[in-house]
């Protein structure tokens, strides 16, 4: 778009994240927004959910309602405030009322929306108010909900105009599932009904069908009763018959098909009933060779009553009332009598209307009450206008309060960089004496992590709860501070904006430098926890050993004999001999040590005036290259991946230097002015170790000055030679050849 068009405005920036931001501070910086390339914008797109703005303002400004808001919605929202405002300069003042004067009456959405915020005010009894605020609008949105028609085309069951009416409408929700209108309550609107009125005479046209066809009520209207009654012990029928089949093929079968007697022992020993799942398993009556089903004797206890209710409701009616047992041939003529009324209950159109009784559905087909209900909604819908007249009237408040901020947290990162929290800062997170500012939301920590590790640096993620039982998960960025207490399950505190405080746990970390100070002294930590872990580990090997052999020489002594002890016992132990090649081989590793020490000692002192230089450089040798990766990966350090991760298309390298970073991680201090009591009554006792090490220092260089090893690095009166005389170690002389 810039490309384009020339840009007829005079444009400024400023810098901050090394990055140029365009300045937004007036009316005509927002009225040229669309001439601004894109390139420059810091954001080119966001989500409407998981940052702290009002998400009614973010709707309105999604249009096409994808939970995202891209730079030409940001643009449109932009052209819709220029119609409506007649200057844009008074979005940048703080507040929430929108002065009618200040209403653009040079454009139709402008004079529409003035009208309608008139008649609002004389709805809220106020006709002469000069201006309107948000919450006026949530009072006309009150009235309006709680008003009998609402604009909504949801009608709910108080609504209609007698109890014929109301009646329906709750039969309707019963049957459909009603929509919730504006007001919260349960209602219907002209799709349901038209979806309800058409399974009626569906449903109608269905009965209808089991009147004019006798063969589906065989029994009249008791064929309902005898289909369920068969139904209830079809399949316990259907195997006994199969089971008396096999048996007339081979006898063998009846003793192979009937309850083996430890089935029926291993009932014995239980407490049982008729219903019991153990008997209902068992065969329905006893096996036999083409042998009928008896209606009452020899039954199955746990069946027997559905058996006697199938023989009053459909075996008596159908064979005749002096039926006491029912043969296979007779099963299956009561079977192919009731198939055209499973068939037929099969092809009900809805079983949505099923609640309702027969009757109930044809007084809802033959009736009027179809027409009663859409005029309903008719009226309902009358109000529509008004109802989006007052949803218009919300967005130009909206966007008078929170326009301006949303330009600045999209296009330029003004606030982040500036005084104010930006949109996409959740809270603060207080963890290890140090409080964390830049926090985000997130929902899938691992997802996250993926993406967000990309901006080199320090994250935590927590989880967090409150004692309602709610949760959340959030990361911070910690910019500040050590890492030396900062692990996975560590407890803080955070706080969102509202207020609310949050038990934090620390569930994942992303590590990455904090400062330069941290990575000086990383080489020192890294070998110091070294030592201190080999020394552990010899430590613990040396406890095995010895362990060990305790227990063996415990075993030995609890398995000598008596008498072997006590010769030994008188046997006196012979004395040690020396090692003559260990202790030589002492001799030269201290010697050897002692040469090399006084060898680098030498070079040191041989520095002169520049031993401090010396100093330096070995500090910067050991701690130098670890300092320049972490000077490195801060120089890299950007928001963008974090945001990325929260589903932003961030459109420029938003930095995180040194001095921002020091703003937005706080590390613990005392306040100005304070006083101390240093003394500690439980502080720590000096360790003499300190002492012993200078001692030993010291000794070893009045050794190596009484061996001469000083003297050209000393002024002549303070050499070896010249204060000891005489007592100086001889000089080993060349031989003579």
């Amino acid at each position: 778009m810039g490309e384009k068009n020339k840009e007829s405005h005079r444009w400024r920036f400023f810098r901050a994240g090394d990055v140029d931001q365009v300045v937004l501070a007036e009316g005509a910086e927002l009225e040229h927004l669309g001439q601004l390339d894109q390139k420059l914008w810091m954001a080119l797109s966001c989500p409407t959910r998981g940052l702290e703005f009002d998400s009614r303002t973010l709707d309105c400004v999604d249009t096409d309602h994808d939970g995202r808001i891209r730079s030409p919605e940001i643009l449109a929202a932009v052209e819709w405030a220029k119609q409506v405002f007649g200057n844009l300069d008074d979005l940048f003042t703080e507040g929430s009322c929108v002065s009618l004067a200040s209403i653009n009456e040079k454009t139709q959405l402008g004079r529409d929306l003035l009208a309608a915020s008139r008649r609002l005010l004389a709805k809220l009894g106020r006709p002469d108010a000069g201006t309107l605020a948000l919450e006026d609008v949530a009072d006309a949105v009150e009235i309006l909900a709680g008003s009998r028609f609402n604009g909504d085309g949801i009608v709910p069951a108080d609504s209609a105009e007698d109890e014929a009416t109301r009646l329906a409408i709750e039969d309707i929700i019963k049957a459909m599932d009603g929509k919730p209108d504006r007001g919260g309550k349960p209602g219907v609107d002209q799709p349901t009904i038209d979806k309800f009125f058409e399974q009626a005479a569906a449903t109608v046209a269905w009965l209808d069908q089991a009147e004019r066809d006798a063969t589906i009520r065989t029994l009249g209207s008791a064929t309902p009763e005898a289909a369920e009654a068969v139904a209830a012990v079809r399949p316990k029928v259907d195997d006994y018959f199969a089971r008396c089949r096999l048996a007339a093929f081979d006898n063998r079968a009846v003793a192979a098909l009937s309850p083996a007697e430890s089935d029926l022992v291993a009932l014995a020993g239980k407490s049982l009933t008729n219903e019991a799942a153990e008997i209902a398993q068992l065969p329905l009556s006893a096996i036999g060779a083409e042998r009928p089903l008896s209606l009452s004797d020899g039954l199955n206890p746990a069946w027997a009553t559905k058996v006697a209710a199938m023989a009053s409701a459909a075996v008596r009616p159908m064979l005749g009332a002096d039926r006491t047992a029912l043969s296979e041939s007779d099963w299956t003529t009561i079977k192919e009598r009731l198939a055209p009324f499973a068939a037929w209950q099969a092809a009900r159109p809805s079983a949505a209307l099923a609640g309702l009784s027969d009757a109930r559905v044809r007084e809802f087909h033959a009736g009027t009450l179809r027409q009663e209900l859409s005029a309903l909604v008719v009226k309902d819908v009358a109000l529509e206008d008004q109802s989006s007249q007052i949803a218009m009237v919300e967005k130009m408040i909206l966007f008078r309060r929170d326009l301006v901020r949303l330009v600045r947290n999209f296009v330029n990162f003004s606030e982040f960089y500036g005084q104010r929290r930006a949109i996409f800062q959740a809270g603060t997170l207080y963890l290890d004496g140090r409080s964390c500012s830049l926090c985000l939301p997130v929902e899938d920590a691992a997802k996250h992590a993926t993406v967000a590790g990309l901006a080199r640096a320090f994250l935590v993620y927590c989880d967090c709860t409150r004692p309602a039982g709610e949760k959340r998960s959030i990361v911070a960025v910690v910019t500040g501070g050590g890492t030396d207490n900062l692990m996975v399950g560590r407890n803080g505190v955070f706080y969102d904006h509202k207020g609310n405080d949050w038990d934090a746990t620390v569930t994942r970390i992303i590590e990455n430098p904090i400062n330069i100070r941290q990575a000086a002294w990383a080489p020192y930590k890294r070998f110091v926890r070294m030592i201190e872990e080999q020394v552990a580990k010899r430590a613990s090997a040396a406890d095995e050993e010895a362990r060990q052999k305790t227990q063996a020489a415990a075993t030995q002594a609890a398995h000598i004999d008596k008498t072997r002890v006590d010769e030994t016992a008188e046997k006196k132990p012979e004395p040690k001999k020396i090692d003559v090649g260990t202790v030589a081989a002492i001799g030269v590793a201290v010697a050897g040590m002692a040469t090399f020490l006084s060898s680098i000692l030498a070079t040191f002192l041989g520095l002169g005036m520049w031993m401090p230089v010396g100093a330096l450089g070995l500090l910067l040798a050991i701690s130098g290259p670890s300092m320049l990766i972490a000077w490195l990966k801060l120089r890299q350090r950007n928001v963008g991946p974090i945001l990325d991760a929260n589903g932003w298309s961030v459109n420029a390298l938003a930095k995180i230097n040194i001095p921002f970073g020091s703003a937005l991680t706080k590390v613990a201090a005392l306040p100005p002015g304070a006083r101390r009591q240093l003394r500690d009554p439980f502080a720590q006792k000096r360790s003499p170790w300190g002492l012993y090490l200078t001692l030993l220092v010291l000794l070893g260089l009045a050794v190596l000055w009484w061996l001469g090893h000083l003297d050209r690095y000393l002024p002549g009166k303070f050499r070896s030679d010249a204060v000891l005389g005489r007592e100086v170690p001889a000089k080993t002389v060349p031989a003579v050849r």
